[in-house]
């Protein structure tokens, strides 16, 4: 008997309705197509293929989120633990097709997990000017009785050249004031009052703590076991691109990269080598036409976790 979700859960789930229709809007890539004919597409298959058969030099920020060196199951995908050396080596096979797609201004972010960053450093540095390492904290994670809880991600910011996009100015944070200056004639300083409380609104620092994984009560939550949050998507979106440009994701899961750039208006190509996943970015597409909102991000700015969930300002 299929299990009853909980009043509250959101988690996605995908109908029979869905699967034929859905389905009909994968992209199956076996030769080349002009740029015109697979933006704004799901592409159904293995990237270290789909790679070789895009446009060259016609995107502008790539965001990939690949397998960590991590015994895991995607779906009906498992990747098994590698070596350091060996797991560079796979990194290299994918790493090394991008400068081909990738415009001069162009801004490349890969994930990684602790254990295995340092290979996926080595591999970037040869290929693009690394800029920063962005570590970020998801707070869940089970408990270590010898060892220090792992709650952090890296996130490797890179580009082709010193000509790039970085907008800073739209990745504010606003963050909670701990002590509220006046100035003389009793006005605040620096910082302005909201419900939730006092809070000044910050420069962005390559440490993230503003973040919530997606589970069970968020309506952008779905079964893919390592979801990216769209918050965490819309800060480099924001900061790497500009509307119009052109975002690829090469490791698109259940669809993240691509549901935050419809929202933001910026086209995207996503490869899922999973059907199951591809069919459920784009339901998530499908939703994102009529809800625009990102948790966390409101009035053009970013919002520390748990204090402003207002409809997103496009």
């Amino acid at each position: 008997m299929k299990k009853v979700k909980a009043p509250r859960n959101r988690t996605l789930e995908l109908t029979p309705k869905d699967r034929m229709n859905l389905g009909r809007r994968l992209l199956h890539l076996n030769h080349r197509l002009c740029a015109k004919k697979i933006v704004d597409t799901t592409i159904c298959g293995d990237s270290l293929h789909v790679l070789d058969l895009l446009p060259a030099h016609a995107v502008d920020l790539v965001f990939a989120d690949p397998p960590y060196n991590l015994a895991k199951k995607f779906g009906k995908v498992s990747f098994k633990t590698l070596d350091l050396d060996k797991y560079e080596e796979w990194t290299e096979a994918w790493v090394s097709k991008m400068a081909r797609l990738l415009k001069p201004t162009a801004s490349l972010y890969v994930c990684s997990e602790w254990c295995s960053s340092t290979a996926v450093h080595r591999v970037l540095n040869r290929h693009f000017r690394v800029r920063s390492r962005i570590t970020w904290e998801r707070e869940k994670g089970r408990g270590a009785h010898k060892n220090w809880k792992n709650v952090s991600e890296d996130i490797w910011f890179c580009t082709v050249s010193n000509a790039y996009t970085f907008n800073v100015e739209k990745v504010k944070l606003m963050r909670r004031v701990i002590a509220p200056y006046t100035a003389e004639n009793g006005q605040p300083k620096d910082w302005q009052q909201e419900a939730a409380g006092r809070f000044r609104k910050t420069y962005p620092s390559n440490l993230w703590n503003d973040l919530t994984v997606p589970f069970w009560s968020m309506p952008e939550n779905t079964p893919h076991p390592t979801q990216k949050p769209e918050k965490l998507l819309a800060k480099i979106i924001l900061a790497s691109s500009n509307e119009g440009d052109l975002v690829l994701d090469p490791f698109l899961g259940s669809g993240t990269t691509s549901v935050v750039c419809k929202k933001l208006k910026r086209h995207y190509i996503g490869i899922e080598i999973d059907e199951e996943y591809c069919l459920y970015a784009e339901k998530r597409l499908q939703m994102a036409a009529s809800d625009a909102k990102i948790q966390g991000y409101s009035r053009g700015v970013f919002w520390e976790r748990n204090t402003e969930y207002k409809t997103v300002s496009l």
